[in-house]
């Protein structure tokens, strides 16, 4: 089973590995773990993130949450609140503004949603409640 010194891998389409690089490391500090002509790869808070150079992947002419993004859901609001002010200081590009949803039950959480160069969302949030991270 998996254990804390594992990493979960998710791989995303780039049209412009440029363009990746310097969203995810620059923008969100995402350190850098390798680069080939086809790939970047990065610690994507903790686990590994890998950009797929794909120059003919379609822009999403109007993109939607669902079915298909990825994040990071926060155990420590001090950690959620810290990204926060770093995407606001490095104005990285914000799909949907920080916001609370279900708010005054069980499930209420703070969210926001990024979206990279090539038009991945990215949803960044914090649980309340830490039983309902799952």
């Amino acid at each position: 089973m998996r254990n804390s010194a594992d990493a979960f891998h998710i791989a995303v389409p780039a049209r412009d590995l440029d363009a990746a690089a310097h969203f995810y490391n620059k923008l969100l500090g995402c350190p850098l773990a390798r680069r080939y002509p086809d790939r970047v790869t990065f610690d994507f808070f903790g686990d590994q993130l890998v950009c797929h150079y794909a120059p003919d992947e379609p822009a999403p002419r109007r993109p939607s949450l669902y079915p298909r993004h990825f994040g990071v859901t926060f155990r420590s609001l001090t950690d959620f609140d810290a990204l926060l002010r770093l995407v606001d200081l490095r104005k990285a590009p914000v799909f949907q503004e920080v916001r609370t949803r279900f708010g005054g039950t069980v499930e209420e959480h703070r969210t926001f949603v990024l979206i990279d160069p090539t038009g991945n969302l990215l949803e960044f949030k914090h649980y309340v409640d830490p039983r309902m991270m799952y």
